[in-house]
Formats: structure tokens, sequence, C-alpha cells
């Protein structure tokens, strides 16, 4: 039997409290599959905000960011979180209104709108595997902190912290994550600060300054940013992808369709990036504490759970663990629902089922039926993968490289550009993504993150140029317009988005099914938690 410590009660009491409050959350699913995956579209500022930081303030960013400090310096992990932050900024200028003024349920909504089924299945393929990737790194990161703190096998600790999630994510949804992250995230965030200025502020024993000087020179300096042997085409590529990447993230935009209104969903990524920017130096800094305490040959992810356990205050050590497994708890959760959701929806009810089938739609109840029951294979193969190959940080990053590389410029160009078409798309998406592959197994060593670069930058060529070649037969305009289109519910439930586009009916925008009267207005007082 296993003698906990006092870091082992503090985790295991803050595990309990977190699966406690999420899945009573599940009082509010209400027997509904659209208010388990997006809760219904009716969260407000403050929790919009706070999760979409909660996502991008997690184990693959915390440990991952540490961890890459550790091991090559200040700039390999500090672009975690600048990419993150960047994304949001760049979803709350751009995206975030428009995709939540469409009221959909997964973002491979989008690309069946906007393009049709072919767009959308390959979408949703991309998406799938890049979240496993994503819940295999946070499932990773749970389970080196249980493993520290618990004294037991890397194998418990990732055991447990699936079933943990599974357990909330299936009865509560979003709504478990909405309410469990109002008390995670700025544990974690206060925390991380508190643990960095410990040793800046010199209360720790030894000088600051000795700390930050036993870093080689190349850690702290800007050559990470230009220097190609000092990783910065890796470092770049990394920005890239997350700050680009990101946008089509299944777990982000979760959050961005969950918000009561096309301006909370604005305000929210705005709230979540300046959180997330937050955190850039006392994640980054703590890597290079780490390097000065820790021996050379410390597994880099067990670097932060070290310093934390062994070198600070318990207090604060203790605040980030909890902070960050609660944060990679709640990010594992938002990305297995989120891939459960695109199973269930995307590829069961609309793709199989309708198109290839031709069976009756599904009721809001079997939608939700079909999601909770998804979440445990999807669970099951995340936990498989984290177990096998663990490395939250690198996960982090080849998670949005997968859907950058060819899946960014049709959402963009979808959005934005009256031409956009299905064969631009589809050819965008295939190419995009089997050229990233391709440099996968090809790209020489020296050259690593202009793998990442080139792929999303020939898919956006491509789409340019097929969409101009087949305007004649496959005329982009067409479909523009949904991007203005409000569905009326029934139709998002059972899968029917555009049975009423182009009717001219009171499912337009300002017509009695629409969530919002215009671009602009902030009606909130018609959607409540």
């Amino acid at each position: 039997m296993v003698e906990m410590s006092g870091f082992g009660i503090a985790v295991a009491a803050f595990i309990i409290i977190t699966l406690v409050v999420g899945v009573f959350a599940g009082k509010l699913v209400k027997n509904s599959g659209k208010r388990l995956i997006v809760a219904g579209k009716s969260l407000p500022l403050a929790m919009v905000g706070t999760m979409l930081a909660a996502q991008a303030v997690d184990g693959n960013s915390s440990l991952g960011n540490v961890a890459l400090v550790f091991e090559f310096g200040f700039w390999a992990g500090a672009v975690i979180p600048l990419g993150l932050g960047l994304c949001l900024l760049v979803t709350a200028a751009f995206y975030a209104k428009p995709l939540n003024k469409m009221s959909m349920i997964t973002l491979p909504d989008f690309y069946f709108r906007r393009f049709g089924n072919g767009a959308e299945g390959i979408s949703g393929v991309l998406m799938i595997i890049s979240f496993l990737v994503l819940v295999a790194g946070n499932l990773a990161a749970s389970g080196f902190i249980l493993e520290v703190v618990f004294g037991i096998d890397y194998f418990w600790g990732i055991t447990i912290s699936a079933l943990v999630v599974v357990a909330y994510t299936i009865a509560g949804g979003l709504f478990a994550s909405a309410y469990t992250n109002l008390f995670q995230v700025y544990l974690a965030i206060g925390s991380f600060w508190a643990g960095f200025l410990f040793f800046a502020g010199g209360f720790s024993d030894v000088p600051w300054d000795v700390i930050y000087n036993n870093a080689p020179p190349e850690f702290m300096d800007l050559s990470g940013l230009y220097d190609i042997a000092n990783g910065a085409l890796i470092n770049w590529g990394a920005i890239l992808a997350l700050g680009l990447g990101d946008i089509v993230a299944l777990d982000f935009m979760e959050r961005v369709f969950a918000a009561r209104s096309p301006k909370t969903a604005r305000r929210g990524a705005l709230m979540g990036g300046a959180l997330t920017l937050f955190t850039v130096v006392p994640t980054s800094m703590l890597g290079i504490v780490a390097f000065y305490y820790l021996p050379g040959d410390t597994l880099p992810d067990l670097a932060l759970p070290l310093l934390s356990t062994e070198f600070m205050p318990f207090a604060i050590g203790a605040s980030i663990l909890m902070g960050v497994i609660g944060a990679s708890m709640s990010t594992a959760s938002g990305g297995l629902l989120a891939i459960s959701s695109v199973v269930s929806r995307n590829m069961v009810q609309r793709i199989i089922r309708r198109r290839w089938m031709g069976k009756p739609n599904w009721s809001d109840k079997k939608l939700l039926g079909v999601t909770r029951l998804a979440i445990i294979p999807m669970m099951v193969a995340g936990t498989t993968l984290g177990y096998f190959v663990p490395a939250p940080g690198i996960y982090l990053i080849l998670a949005f490289d997968i859907v950058f590389a060819g899946a960014f410029a049709p959402l963009t160009f979808g959005l934005f550009w009256k031409k956009a078409n299905m064969p631009a798309a589809i050819a965008s998406l295939l190419v995009g993504s089997g050229l990233r592959l391709y440099f996968f197994f090809t790209m020489p060593e020296e050259w690593a993150g202009l793998d990442t670069m080139i792929p999303p930058v020939v898919s956006f060529v491509l789409f340019i140029v097929v969409a101009l070649a087949t305007q004649n037969k496959y005329p982009g305009k067409a479909r523009h317009d949904v991007r203005d289109y409000v569905p009326p519910e029934e139709d998002v439930i059972t899968g029917e988005d555009l049975k009423h586009f182009n009717e001219g009916s009171d499912a337009m925008p300002g017509g009695q099914n629409s969530n919002t009267s215009g671009p602009d207005e902030d009606i909130e007082s018609k959607n409540t938690v």
C-alpha cells in the first residue's frame, strides 16, 4: 500500500473535488446532446474566457514548457504559451463572432455547411487524429504528476487520470469543464507566479542571479529565434502551428460555440488569450530553475513535478501540481468530448446514417447517448497512446501541425472569400495534410520546422488555384452566405443544418429561431446556463 505524502493528499483531495463538481454539473445536461457538447450555447463571458485559458494552461503546455526549456532553452518552451495566446487573440479578432453566430455543434459542421459531406468527413478524420494526440499528451502529463506525488507506476497514474476524466465527461460534458475550470485555472496561474517569484525574489536558498547565470548563454539569448543551429526553425514552426493551427482546434471552437452570443465569444477569446500570455514568463523561467536544481539526466517531463515537490514550499508546490493536473484533466475532457462529438454527429449521424444508409435522423436524446458511448473507446485510444509514447510538450505542437497543414486554409477562405468552393477545400485538406505526413518521414533533421511551415503555404496556394479553376462548375458564392445563416435548433440537432437554407424563412438571422439579431448584438438574456 502506498503511503501518501502531503502532496499526495492534496492532489487526491483536489481530484476528488474535481470529480464531484464535474459529475454534479451533469444535472445541467438535461438529456440533451447539444447541452452536453456545447452547453446549450448558454455560457457567459467569465466561463468562456476561463475555459479557453484552461485549454491553453494545461499539462501539455505547462509540463511541456518547463520540460522543453529544461532540455533546450527558454524559447523552446516559451513558444507554447506564446503561440496559444496568439491563437486566441487572432480568434477573437477574426473567427469567434462569425463562427459563434452560425450556431454549430462541432467544427466539422462548418466544413459541411460551406463545402459538403466530403470536406466534413476529411476534416473530421484529421481533427479526430489531432485531438487523440492532444488527449494523450494531457493524460501523460497527469500520469507523470501522479507518479511523482503518489509514488506509483506511471501506468497507474495515467489510468487513474483517464478514469476520472471519463467519469465527469460522460456525466457533465462541457458543463463539467466550465464549472471545474473556475477553480482550476486561477489556482494554476497564481501558483506558477508564486513559484517563479519564490526563486526570483530571493526567497530560496540560492540567489536568483546564480540560478539564472547557470543556464548556458544560448538558453536565454535571442538566438533561439534566429539561429537555425539553436532551433529557430523549430521554434517558429511551433509558434505558427499553435498560433494559427490551433484556430482549427475542436476544444477551442467547442468553447467559442458554447458562448451565449457572438460578442461574448469574441470577448472570451480575448480574455483567454490575455490569461495565457500572462503565463509565459513564470512557466518558462521555472524551466531555467529546474536546469539549476535537477540533475542533467532527469526525465524532462518530470522536471516540474520534481521541482514542485522537492524545492518549493509545500503550499506553492502543491498548488502548482493541483492546478496543472486540474487543467490537464479539463483539457483531456474537452478534447475527448470534442472527438466523441465529431464521431457521433458528423461521422455516424450525418455521413454514415443519413448520407450512406438513408436512415432517419436522431433526436437530441439519441445524440446524447451515442456521444457518451463514443467517449469510452476514444479515451482508451488516447490513454494507450499517452502510455506508450509519453511526450506532453511535443504532442501539443504535433496535434496542431496536423490540422494547420490542411484544415486551416479551408476554414479561413470558407469564412472570408466568396469564391471558396468544394474542390478547393478537398484538394487543400488532402494535399496539405498529405504533404505534412510525407515531410514527417523525409525532412532532414537540420531542417526541422520547415515541415510545419511549408504544407500550410502549399495548402493556401493550392486552394486559390483550384477554386479559381473550378468556379464555372462549382461556384463558391452559392454557399458563401451560409456564414450568415442560423438554422432552427431542431435542424442543427438532427444534422439537417441546411434544410431551410435559401428559403428566406424565419431561420435566417433576425428570425425567431436565430440566436442573434445581427452580427454585433449581444442578446445574453435569451440564453442562460
